[in-house]
């Protein structure tokens, strides 16, 4: 039998907006399941979203917090490639990698897969992304079908996982240089003495206590 939450979680658009105040969809999901989080805080989803999720935990339906922002058309987001420097920092923002492009290359969103978050629009440093309406006077659900959400979950999900494990590997690297360093301790630190040596060992150590803080929070 599916759990509150797994239900909570399919009346959510998948966005990954975070406009809620949360990281993303799912984390909402287990706060409004929790009872911690009120249910209006979506924009969306706007009112039909609301009320599913009244209809799903016995809680009256609510307007939507205005602190949350307004129900509104979605949007896609698009670059315009005249002023696309290549930083890639809005593929990093974009939380379903629908952005592509390179290092000091063009970039370009795939608007079919765009959720219309906005994420990327703040990252950009040159201004050079822009959100337009797609889907007219058509708002929330109305302006959203639940195979996009599904499917922006699924790529979501997909991307986390992606970059976790690049997190990790990173990590890892940094902890193998580290304890490689350790082990020549000797070498790294011939013809030091005092003061200099107990410096050069502090460094090493200090290094690989960091690497392992970034694998453990990874």
């Amino acid at each position: 039998m599916e759990t509150l939450a797994a239900r909570i979680q399919t009346a959510l658009p998948q966005t990954q907006c975070t406009r809620c105040g949360f990281a993303d969809c799912a984390a909402y999901t287990q706060a409004v399941a929790a009872g911690q989080a009120p249910i209006n805080q979506c924009p969306p989803g706007g009112a039909e979203g609301v009320r599913r999720l009244a209809a799903l935990t016995g809680q009256p339906a609510l307007p939507l917090d205005p602190a949350r922002g307004a129900e509104a058309p979605r949007q896609v987001a698009w670059i315009d490639e005249a002023w696309c420097i290549g930083c890639t920092l809005c593929i990093k923002a974009c939380p379903v990698d629908c952005i592509i492009g390179a290092h000091k290359r063009m970039h370009t969103v795939i608007e079919e897969q765009c959720t219309g978050c906005a994420l990327c629009a703040p990252a950009c440093p040159v201004d050079c992304i822009m959100l337009e309406n797609a889907s007219g006077a058509r708002t929330g659900w109305d302006a959203w079908s639940a195979r996009q959400a599904a499917q922006a979950r699924a790529r979501y999900e997909f991307a986390s996982a992606r970059r976790q494990r690049t997190a990790q590997e990173h990590a890892q690297r940094l902890q193998e240089k580290a304890e490689h360093k350790l082990a020549h301790l000797p070498e790294l630190t011939k013809g030091a003495t005092g003061a200099e040596l107990e410096r050069k060992r502090a460094v090493i150590k200090a290094a690989l206590a960091r690497a392992r803080q970034r694998r453990e929070g990874c």
